[in-house]
C-alpha cells in the first residue's frame, strides 16, 4: 500500500476515521468506551449534506476545499512569480536547457500535486470497492444489527421489547449493553453515510440543473413581456382599421344572406300552395317536381333554423304519400280493373254454349297493335312517377296480390254461374240415374257435390270457360309485363327516354337509401335525401361516381323486372291452384271415366298448363303433380279393372275356337303396326309448337277423338264376354274369319285371346295419349301379360279349367288352342315393345326392355311346355297300349287265330296317332306340328321296337301277325309330318329303330 502523504490538512479526516473505526472494536476498556461515546455524540450529519466540491461562489472554482492542501502545507512556500524571461536568443535557438531553472523551481510542488491526485483517486476507488453498489450498505447493516431494532412497532416503553433489547442484571452488563447499542448506532450511521455519499453526486447535479432552469425561465418571461408590448403597438397602428373593414363586409354579407333567405321563404310558401293544387288535381308529375325542389331545400342548409318551416318535411311526406296513392290506384285500374268487362262477355257466351251446345265456340280475345300502343302510353307516365318515388317494386307487389285475388274471384264466379245451367241440362246417356240422384235438391248441395254430379263433358265446358277467363287475365298481365319491360329497357329514341333514365337513377338511389335505413321503411325522406346528394355529387364529380350509380341502377332495374315477372307468375300459380282444386274435387270420379272422357279433361288441362307456363315463364309443379297423380290413378284403376276382367274371362273360358271379327283384324293392322305408329308419332311432334288457343277451341266443342274402331271394339268385347263364343260372331252380323293374322301368319283364337288383344290395344291407346305415364303403362302391360301367361298355364297345363270352367278333361284340342293363343301373344310382344317405347324416356328403357324380354321368354317356355305336354300325352297312350301287348302276343301263338287284320294294339295306336295328327294339323302351325311329331316318331321307334324285341314268337302264324302290326305302325309313322332328316334311308320318311327291327326280323324286303 502506498504511503500516505503527511499533510496537516488531512489530519482531521484521519482522526475521524480512526475514531469511527475504533468504535467497532469490542470489547474495549471503560476509558476507551467513554471516549468513543463522547466522540460519537459530537458528530453531525449536516456537514455531509453540503457539496464538498463547490466553492464560495457556488461553482467549481479556485476556492474549492482541495486548495487548502496548498495553504496547509507544513512548509510555507511562496508561489513563484512567473516573470517573463527575457532572452537574447532567437526563437529558433531555444532548447530544453533554457527552461531548466524554471522546472527545478516548480518540480517539488508538481510532484506533490501528482502524489495528492493519485492518492485521492486510489482512496475513492477503494472506498467504492468497500462500499459496493447502492443499497448494499443497507443490506449489510441489516445483517449486522438484529431485526428486533428494525420492527415498525419497536418501542422500549413496551415491557417485552425492553426486556428483549436490554437483558442485563448488573452494572457491568449495563455498560456492555450500552457499548453494544452504541455500536449498532455507529453501524447504522456509517452505512447511512455511505449510501448518502453514493447518491450525493446525482442529487447535487440535479440541484445545479434546477438552478440553471430557474435562470432560463426568468429570461423567457422577460422576452414574452417584450413581445406582448410589440404586438400591442402593431395592433394599434396597423390592424384596427383592417378589422373595421372586415366587420363592415361581414355585415353586408349577412344582409345579402337575409335577403336570399327571405326569397327562399317566399318560394317555399308559393311551392306549398302549388303543391296542394297539383295533388288535388291529380297532376302527379308536377307535384313530384315541386316535392323534389322542396326536398332539395330541406336536405340543404337554407331552411335550417327557420321555425316557420318546422312542419315542412311532414307536408312534403304527406304530399308524396298522396301522389303514391294516386299512382298506385291508377296503375291497378289500368292493369286489372279495366279488363273486368271481358269476364262478363266470356261468361255470357259460355252460358249460351252450355244451354245449347250448338251455339258455337267462345271467340278469342286479343289486343291489336293500336290497343297495345295506347295501353303502353297510358302506363308510361304512371310507371315513370312510381320510378321517381322508388315505389314501383312495392306497387308491383300490391299488383301481384290484387291480380291473384282477382284471378281467384273470376274463377269462382265462373264456376258458380255456370254450375246451375249445366246441372239443369237433360240426363245424358253416359250417367246412370244413381249418379244424378243428387240433383233432385241441387239447391242445397255444396259446390263440391255439384261439381261431382257433372258429366265429363259438362265439366270440360266449365274448364273451357275458366281457361278463357284465365287467358284474358293472363293476357292483360303479360301485356303489363311487356309494357314495363319496354319502359325499363327499350326506350331508345323515344321522347320519354331521358325522363325514364332519370327516374331510374333517382329510384335506384332511393332504393339504396332504403336498404341503409331499415328503420325508416315507411318514410320517403331517405329517398329524396339520397337523391339530392346524388345530384350534388353528379354535378361535382360525375366521373368518380359513375360506376357506383351504374351499379345501383342495374340493381334497381333488376328488382323492378323481378317483381314484374313475379306478379305474372303469381297469377299463373293462383290459376294453377284453382284448376288443381277443381280437379281434386273430382279426383275419385276421373279414374272411373272412359278413356275418351278422361282424355278430354287431361288434354285441356295440358293445354292450360302449357299456355299459362308460356305466359308465366315457370313450370307449374303443383298442377302438374295433380294431373300426374290423377292420370296415374286412372291408369291404376283401368289396369285393376282389366286385371279383374281378364281373370273372370279366363275362369269362364271353355277353350273352344271362335271366329275372329274383322274389327280385331283391324286392331292388329292399325294398333300393332309399328311403322304406322311411328309415322303418327312424327306427325304429333310436328304439331307440338302450334298455338294452344286453337287447341282449346278444338277441344271445347268436341272430345278428343279416338278411333271409332277402338270404341266400338270395347262394346264388342263386353258383348262377347257375356255371350257364347260361337254365337258372338253370328249375333253381331259382322264379317268374320277363322284366323287372326299377324305378320302373314294365321292364328286360331279363343275368346280370352281376343279379349287380351282388345286390352293390349287399350293399353297402347293410354300409352299414346298419356305419354307422361308411358313407363307406368309399360309396367301394367308387363303385369297383365305375366298374369295372362301364368293363369293360362294353370288352367290348361295345370288342368285348372276342369274346376273353374266345368271341363271334363283337358284334350289335345284345348292344348293346341292354348298354344295358338300363347304363340300369338309371343309373336306380338316385340311389336308391343316397339310401340310402347316410342313414349318411354331413354333412362327407363333399359329396365323395361329387360322386363318385357323376360315376359317373352316366359311365353316361349310356356309354348314349348304345351308342345311337350302333347308329346307326353302320346307317350302315355303308347305305354297304355304297350301294357296290353303281351296278352295280344299270347293269342298270336294259338292255332285258331287266323285274323288277317293287324292286332287291336296296332289299330288303336295308329287311330289315336291319326286323330292327334288331324287335330294338331288343323290348329297348330306346320312347324310346330313337325316338331311335335318328330318327338312322337322317336318315341314310337324306340319304345315299340324295344317292346317287339321282347316278344316271343314260336309259330309262323305269330310271326306273320307281328309283321302285319309292324307294317301297320310303320305306315302310320311314315305318314306323320316330321322335320327329322337324320334317318339313314333318305328316301324313307321317319326312318328309325322300328325299320331296323323289321329289316332284321323279316329281311330287307319285308317292307
Amino acid at each position: 500500500m502506498d504511503s500516505q502523504p503527511s499533510l496537516p490538512g488531512r489530519s482531521s479526516l484521519a482522526d475521524s476515521s480512526t475514531a469511527t473505526t475504533s468504535s467497532f472494536a469490542v470489547p474495549r476498556t471503560n476509558s476507551s468506551l467513554t471516549n468513543s461515546l463522547s466522540d460519537a455524540s459530537s458528530q453531525s450529519l449536516s456537514s455531509i449534506l453540503n457539496n464538498p466540491h463547490v466553492g464560495k461562489s457556488g461553482v467549481y472554482g479556485t476556492d474549492a476545499p482541495w486548495v487548502g492542501w496548498w495553504s496547509s502545507s507544513s512548509t510555507a512556500v511562496a508561489p513563484p512569480e512567473f516573470t517573463p524571461l527575457i532572452s537574447s536568443k532567437a526563437a529558433s535557438d531555444v532548447s530544453r536547457s533554457d527552461f531548466q531553472s524554471y522546472l527545478s523551481s516548480i518540480s517539488e510542488f508538481y510532484y506533490r500535486f501528482e502524489d495528492i491526485r493519485n492518492h485521492t483517486t486510489k482512496e475513492e476507488s477503494l472506498k467504492l470497492e468497500s462500499i459496493g453498489g447502492q443499497g448494499e450498505a443497507l443490506v449489510a447493516c441489516l445483517r449486522e444489527v438484529p431485526a428486533l431494532y428494525f420492527k415498525e412497532d419497536f418501542a422500549l416503553e413496551d415491557g417485552p421489547t425492553f426486556r428483549a433489547a436490554c437483558p442485563f442484571s448488573n452494572v457491568s452488563e449495563n455498560l456492555v449493553l450500552q457499548e453494544k447499542l452504541s455500536h449498532y448506532l455507529d453501524v447504522v450511521e456509517l452505512h447511512l453515510v455511505k449510501e448518502i455519499s453514493l447518491r450525493s453526486n446525482s442529487f447535487f447535479e440535479a440541484q445545479g440543473e434546477l438552478q440553471d432552469l430557474n435562470v432560463r425561465i426568468v429570461e423567457g418571461c422577460s422576452r414574452i413581456r417584450e413581445l406582448k408590448e410589440t404586438i400591442r403597438l402593431l395592433d394599434q397602428d396597423l390592424v384596427e382599421s383592417a378589422r373595421e373593414i372586415q366587420d363592415l363586409n361581414g355585415t353586408r354579407g349577412n344582409m345579402l344572406a337575409l335577403q336570399h333567405k327571405l326569397r327562399v321563404i317566399l318560394y317555399v310558401n308559393q311551392a306549398l300552395s302549388a303543391l296542394k293544387l297539383l295533388v288535388a288535381s291529380g297532376d302527379c308529375a308536377g307535384a313530384l317536381d315541386v316535392t323534389d325542389d322542396l326536398q332539395h331545400l330541406l336536405d340543404g342548409d337554407e331552411l335550417t333554423g327557420l321555425h316557420c318551416f318546422r312542419h315542412l318535411r311532414d307536408h312534403v311526406t304527406a304530399s308524396i304519400d298522396s301522389v303514391n296513392s294516386i299512382l298506385s290506384a291508377e296503375f291497378l285500374r289500368a292493369s286489372i280493373h279495366d279488363a273486368g268487362d271481358t269476364d262478363v262477355i266470356i261468361l255470357s257466351k259460355a252460358k249460351s254454349l252450355a244451354s245449347s251446345p250448338t251455339n258455337g265456340k267462345v271467340d278469342e280475345v286479343k289486343l291489336d297493335d293500336e290497343e297495345t300502343s295506347n295501353f303502353r302510353e297510358r302506363l308510361l307516365p304512371i310507371v315513370v312517377g312510381l320510378l321517381r318515388t322508388a315505389k314501383l317494386p312495392s306497387v308491383l307487389r300490391i299488383y301481384r296480390d290484387t291480380l291473384t285475388a282477382d284471378m281467384k274471384t273470376a274463377i269462382k264466379n265462373a264456376v258458380s254461374e255456370l254450375l246451375p245451367i249445366l246441372i239443369a241440362r237433360p240426363l245424358e246417356s253416359d250417367f246412370t240415374p244413381v249418379e244424378r240422384t243428387v240433383d233432385a235438391d241441387g239447391g242445397g248441395l255444396s259446390l263440391a257435390s255439384k261439381l261431382r254430379s257433372l258429366s265429363g263433358e259438362s265439366f270440360v265446358q266449365i274448364l273451357g270457360a275458366i281457361f278463357k277467363i284465365v287467358q284474358v287475365h293472363l293476357m292483360r298481365a303479360a301485356e303489363v309485363k311487356r309494357a314495363i319491360e319496354w319502359i325499363m329497357n327499350n326506350l331508345d329514341g323515344h321522347y320519354a327516354a331521358d325522363s325514364v333514365a332519370a327516374a331510374i337513377a333517382v329510384g335506384s338511389a332511393a332504393a339504396e337509401a332504403t336498404q341503409g335505413n331499415d328503420g325508416q321503411a315507411g318514410s320517403l325522406f331517405p329517398f329524396f335525401t339520397q337523391k339530392s346528394s346524388t345530384k350534388v355529387q353528379s354535378s361535382q364529380g360525375r366521373n368518380n361516381d359513375s360506376g357506383t350509380a351504374s351499379s345501383m341502377s342495374r340493381n334497381f332495374r333488376a328488382d323492378v323486372l323481378r317483381e314484374n315477372a313475379e306478379a305474372v307468375f303469381a297469377a299463373c300459380d293462383a290459376a294453377h291452384g284453382r284448376w288443381a282444386k277443381l280437379l281434386g274435387v273430382r279426383a275419385l270420379l276421373h279414374p272411373k271415366l272412359r278413356l275418351q272422357e278422361f282424355l278430354s279433361i287431361y288434354n285441356i288441362t295440358q293445354e292450360f298448363i302449357s299456355a299459362t307456363e308460356k305466359v308465366g315463364g315457370r313450370l307449374g309443379y303443383s298442377i302438374r303433380g295433380t294431373l300426374q297423380s290423377q292420370a296415374k290413378a286412372f291408369v291404376d284403376l283401368q289396369h285393376e279393372m282389366r286385371m279383374t276382367k281378364i281373370k273372370a274371362v279366363l275362369d269362364q273360358e271353355t277353350w273352344v275356337e271362335v271366329d275372329v271379327p274383322d274389327e280385331f283384324q283391324g286392331i292388329i293392322t292399325s294398333v300393332f303396326s309399328s311403322e304406322t305408329l311411328i309415322e303418327k308419332h312424327a306427325a304429333q311432334q310436328q304439331l307440338v309448337g302450334k298455338d294452344s288457343i286453337k287447341k282449346l277451341n278444338n277441344t271445347q266443342g268436341q272430345l278428343h277423338p279416338l278411333s271409332e274402331t277402338t270404341e266400338s271394339n270395347k262394346a264388342d268385347v263386353v258383348t262377347s264376354s257375356a255371350h257364347g263364343n260361337n254365337k258372338n260372331t253370328k249375333d253381331r252380323g259382322k264379317v268374320t274369319s277363322q284366323k287372326l293374322f299377324y305378320g302373314g301368319v294365321g292364328y286360331h283364337m279363343v275368346n280370352c285371346g281376343l279379349i287380351m288383344v282388345k286390352m293390349l290395344s287399350e293399353y297402347i291407346d293410354m300409352n299414346n295419349y298419356l305419354p307422361a305415364l308411358s313407363s307406368e303403362v309399360v309396367h301394367r302391360v308387363v303385369e297383365i301379360l305375366k298374369f295372362f301367361n301364368t293363369r293360362t298355364c294353370q288352367l290348361v297345363l295345370g288342368a285348372g279349367a276342369m274346376q273353374v270352367s266345368g271341363l271334363k278333361s283337358i284334350t289335345s284340342k284345348h292344348l293346341a288352342l292354348a298354344s295358338q293363343v300363347i304363340s300369338f301373344t309371343y309373336a306380338i310382344i316385340p311389336e308391343i315393345r316397339q310401340v310402347l317405347f316410342l313414349k318411354v324416356p331413354e333412362t327407363r328403357k333399359a329396365l323395361l326392355v329387360s322386363e318385357i324380354d323376360r315376359v317373352a321368354q316366359d311365353y316361349k317356355v310356356h309354348r314349348d311346355e304345351i308342345h311337350t305336354k302333347l308329346v307326353q300325352i302320346m307317350r302315355e297312350r303308347l305305354f297304355v297300349h304297350l301294357r296290353g301287348l303281351p296278352q295280344i302276343v299270347e293269342g298270336w301263338n294259338r292255332p285258331e287265330d287266323a285274323d288277317p287284320q293287324p292286332s287291336q294294339f296296332a289299330r288303336s295306336l295308329t287311330k289315336e296317332v291319326g286323330y292327334l295328327q288331324r287335330v294338331l294339323s288343323r290348329t297348330l302351325h306346320e312347324s310346330d306340328v313337325k316338331a311335335i311329331f318328330r318327338q312322337v316318331v322317336e318315341i314310337f321307334h324306340s319304345q315299340i321296337s324295344e317292346a317287339f324285341s321282347r316278344v316271343e314268337i314260336s309259330t309262323p302264324q305269330a310271326k306273320d301277325r307281328l309283321h302285319r302290326d309292324v307294317a301297320q305302325i310303320l305306315g302310320c309313322i311314315r305318314s306323320l309330318p316330321s322335320d327329322n332328316n337324320s334317318s339313314s334311308e333318305s328316301s324313307t320318311p321317319n326312318w328309325g329303330q322300328l325299320d331296323e327291327f323289321l329289316a332284321k326280323k323279316f329281311g330287307a324286303g319285308a317292307d
